[in-house]
């Protein structure tokens, strides 16, 4: 008899240790190296406008949407319009082409198609997470193409950079 109750009473103490442990520690999702509060469960994102002066007219939606796209397909959290567990805003401040690689003719071999974005993003369970940064990212394309053939391209290209940049520094802390 005295046995079974110290088994018992082992197991019940083991429980009840668990269930400290388990109330005690803070819980979080761990996604592609990324961490993200066991509490959250929405991310507000609004559009991106494009402040820069050499505008894309299409650069604003296309950029909004690869950045949803990308903490769609890698987080659990719902998208909503504002008042998320997490804020994402910002624009789109620079949008140039540069030459690259001068030639010995002082004519440039390559250009390079450059976008800059500036990222405010407010994580409502720990502001030291809070970050308000700038992202750059190019692409270099031949001289001898022209840049309405190849853009749409780029433009993609870039886009994924941009968004991996971003949740990088949003949810894996980089």
């Amino acid at each position: 008899m005295n046995w079974k109750m110290n088994k018992k009473a082992l197991k019940i103490g083991l429980a009840l240790l668990l269930a400290v442990l388990m109330i005690s520690c803070k819980m979080s999702i761990s996604l592609t190296g990324g961490t993200i509060d066991a509490r959250a469960k929405t991310v507000a994102i609004t559009n991106f406008p494009n402040n820069a002066s050499l505008v894309n007219p299409t650069l604003s939606q296309s950029f909004t949407t690869a950045l949803k796209d990308k903490i769609q397909g890698q987080t659990p959290l719902t998208i909503v319009s504002r008042n998320g567990d997490y804020s994402i805003e910002g624009e789109i401040t620079g949008y140039t082409v540069s030459p690259v690689a001068i030639q010995g003719n002082d004519a440039a071999a390559m250009n390079r198609l450059t976008i800059t974005v500036r990222v405010r993003f407010v994580n409502s369970f720990d502001e030291t997470q809070n970050f308000d940064q700038s992202f750059s990212r190019y692409a270099d394309y031949s001289s001898t193409q022209n840049l309405s053939s190849v853009e749409a391209g780029l433009i993609s290209s870039i886009n994924d950079a941009l968004t991996d940049d971003i949740f990088n520094k949003a949810f894996v802390n980089w």
